[in-house]
């Protein structure tokens, strides 16, 4: 035992002690190809992390075969470490106690108690989830991709990052073509175009990736030039021409055609990011494809991504620590309370709310984040996240769904020839205080490629497919409880400038969650003064 601490000392020594020798090195260096000791600094550093995540896998195999065992031990940890009011439940560790003593809280009021004082909530995942969340996710993607560890074999385009914990040791000795942490988005963009080899583009969210394209095509001419004057590093005329070329020919495939060794797009997966990542796939990525480490959930909870290989979108509910309930999805009026499950007993094919315990305070939180259970991985839940019960529109008690309403405005989208969905926010007609005396109804604000105007025609489209998805908003609509909803395009930059300000407030979920459904009215004038048509 001692021996093998005394081996690992030795090499996490040996792996900061490197990057300054192969800077030294590199600097004495005339040729291409990296040195020796960055080489030897990406092995080591590569070596460790498989071993790191083996052992994480081992503990996830451990964990999922014996799930009740494994949340009963993270509630006896929370019960051992509580604070406050709620402690008397200290010398029991019974599930059916802990059940019938801290009742349900809903997402609204725990934020309304944290705004107070009387609650300490985080949106940041879960220390021990969000490390396991980025060395299996980095060990899957080595199996599926290979080449993509390779030194300079990555780029992150945003100040964010995919991977939801930052690893201890230099992460560019790992693949990275970008300095980690830097808070520059033009500088990392510029990095990464400077890079024609890239097997993998990494930013923090497909929405923020969406944004670093957009951004691209509006100022290629800029970023060419500094490329060509050797803005940073030294100049590469051949390089800024390839850009310019590659511009030229529009935004489908302009990914491959800027990195032609490109494989995949590296994106962390949360509400609000699907459609996104469908324009990205459409567009720019067209040919790629796309990978997500982990889902996360509000309130700091993670689905675990196991399968680069499969279809985007299925995740491990993990049986550690944060503590995770199911509450069961019922239609129609609920005579009673439903009662929370554990993950082993999920049942296939049926839906249910997070419910995440906060550790401090012992207040269990429905999350809003709406699971379907499609298969299981050992005795855990393996679930596809389809809708945020925060994102509902509702003027007269129809309750549109965030899943409800993307498929009707999916829909009509593809009515509008040409046209293809790049963001959406919806606004309850209150919030602007836009009836003006008529019915209330929905604000819809798009961004499109594709389509310049909208007709009074393409606006229709929405309403009717929304009364084809609901009969409840389709017999409101027919009485004219509901009036029809109000479509508007936007200006390009006006999702990106929303999203500055959702990063610019404490208490938003972005990122990663985009909301959809905008609740202040400073958020929703801010899309409203970029209506183009």
């Amino acid at each position: 035992m001692l021996l093998l601490l005394f081996l690992l000392f030795l090499l996490l020594f040996l792996l900061l002690l490197l990057p300054p020798l192969a800077v030294l090195q590199q600097q004495r260096s005339q040729g291409p190809r990296l040195s020796w000791l960055a080489g030897l600094q990406h092995r080591v550093a590569w070596g460790l992390l498989c071993w790191a995540a083996a052992w994480q896998q081992w503990r996830l195999e451990q964990r999922t075969l014996h799930v009740g065992q494994s949340q009963q031990q993270v509630l006896r940890w929370y019960l051992k470490r509580a604070q406050g009011p709620r402690c008397p439940l200290r010398g029991s560790t019974d599930m059916s106690a802990f059940r019938n003593h801290l009742p349900l809280t809903k997402a609204s009021q725990a934020q309304k108690e944290e705004s107070e004082g009387q609650l300490s909530t985080s949106n940041q995942p879960h220390g021990e989830a969000s490390v396991q969340a980025t060395l299996l996710g980095l060990a899957a993607l080595n199996k599926a991709y290979p080449e993509v560890q390779a030194p300079g074999g990555k780029a992150c385009v945003t100040p964010t990052s995919p991977w939801p914990h930052r690893l201890p040791w230099p992460w560019h000795a790992l693949g990275q073509v970008s300095s980690p942490g830097s808070k520059d988005p033009d500088a990392l963009l510029l990095g990464a175009l400077t890079s024609p080899g890239l097997r993998a583009l990494e930013a923090g969210t497909a929405v923020e990736l969406l944004d670093v394209f957009s951004g691209l095509e509006a100022h290629g001419e800029e970023l060419a030039e500094a490329i060509a004057a050797g803005n940073p590093g030294a100049p590469l005329p051949k390089r800024a021409a390839e850009l310019r070329e590659a511009l030229e020919q529009g935004p489908r495939g302009l990914a491959l055609r800027l990195w032609p060794k490109l494989q995949v797009v590296v994106t962390l997966d949360a509400g609000g990011q699907a459609e996104a990542v469908a324009a990205l796939g459409a567009l720019w990525c067209q040919g790629l494809d796309f990978f997500s480490p982990a889902y996360a959930a509000s309130g700091g909870a993670m689905g675990l991504n196991l399968w680069p290989e499969q279809p985007r979108g299925l995740y491990v509910l993990p049986p550690g620590a944060p503590l995770i309930e199911l509450l069961p999805i019922k239609e129609g009026p609920q005579e009673e309370a439903a009662t929370t499950i554990l993950l082993a007993e999920a049942q296939k094919d049926k839906e249910y709310e997070l419910v995440l315990t906060d550790r401090t305070s012992l207040t269990r939180c429905c999350l809003g984040d709406v699971v379907r259970v499609v298969g299981a991985y050992n005795q855990c839940p393996v679930v596809t996240f389809i809708g945020r019960l925060g994102q509902t529109l509702s003027v007269r008690g129809e309750d549109i769904g965030e899943d409800m309403f993307s498929e009707a405005l999916g829909r009509a989208v593809r009515q509008w020839p040409g046209a293809k969905l790049l963001d959406h926010g919806c606004v309850e007609s209150s919030i602007l205080d836009s009836s003006g005396g008529s019915a209330p109804h929905y604000e819809v604000f798009v961004a499109l490629r594709g389509l310049r105007n909208l007709s009074e025609e393409h606006r229709d489209k929405l309403d009717h497919c929304l009364q084809e998805i609901s009969p409840c908003y389709k017999s409101l609509r027919f009485r004219g409880s509901v009036g029809p909803a109000r479509v508007h395009l936007v200006g390009q930059g006006a999702f990106r400038a929303l999203r500055e300000a959702l990063a610019a407030c404490a208490s938003s979920p972005f990122p990663p969650e985009m909301p959809r459904v905008l609740r202040h009215r400073n958020l929703a004038q801010l899309l409203q003064r970029r209506v183009v048509s």
